[in-house]
């Protein structure tokens, strides 16, 4: 294993709005890492942070031995693309199309080559096999949460990152839920970071970090 990412001296300040500072912290290829805190606390700025979904104010971020916190929007987006895997806390799918058409789309968007095959896989190990022709707005939430799983590590990233993954979930989904993420993570050989308030993650992932 080997350091998947890491960030130094992190800020971000919103227009009119607030600043926040975060910790510094590495997170091991294959490793899980859980980042906790209450709302408003800059959760979901951090996770934008490291996807380069947001630039930072300060500070440094590198991914796979590469300053992506200085690349330039272009060089990002192809980064992202072929690199970090995100389950966002509002799904964002495309509800005219079916959950596997979903699928293929994110890997045409990321420039993969189409592998109807794998998202098919992907599916069938996530226990969805049989919604791959369905809308994903006909899906429970459970199930959406599963294809969310699936939209992030069908490109094989490196690097998975997950909003809030289980706060919308009741006890026995939320355990499932984190099972299949850390399944499949490691089966890509990716870094898991999950960021969220949900405080029943404590139990379950021993490497944390706590903001405040």
């Amino acid at each position: 294993m080997y350091i998947m990412i890491k960030t130094s001296d992190l800020t971000y300040k919103y227009p009119q709005g607030p600043q926040f500072s975060f910790p510094d912290f590495t997170c091991d290829s294959g490793e899980k890492l859980l980042i906790l805190g209450k709302s408003g606390i800059g959760k979901s700025t951090l996770l934008n942070l490291l996807g380069g979904l947001t630039k930072a104010k300060t500070g440094k971020i590198h991914i796979d031995n590469h300053e992506v916190s200085s690349f330039s929007i272009s060089k990002l987006d192809a980064f992202r693309g072929a690199n970090i895997g995100i389950i966002f806390q509002k799904n964002h799918f495309i509800s005219s199309i079916s959950v596997l058409e979903n699928l293929m789309l994110t890997q045409k968007l990321a420039g993969v080559k189409i592998d109807r095959k794998r998202c098919d896989q992907l599916l069938e190990e996530l226990g969805i096999g049989n919604k791959a022709n369905s809308k994903v707005n006909n899906l429970s939430e459970g199930e959406k949460q599963r294809v969310s799983i699936a939209r992030a590590v069908v490109t094989n990233p490196k690097l998975i990152l997950a909003d809030e993954p289980t706060s919308a979930l009741d006890d026995d989904n939320c355990q499932k839920v984190i099972e299949l993420m850390d399944n499949q993570a490691k089966k890509v050989g990716a870094a898991l970071l999950i960021v969220t308030h949900d405080n029943r993650l404590k139990d379950i992932i021993d490497n944390q970090i706590i903001l405040s």
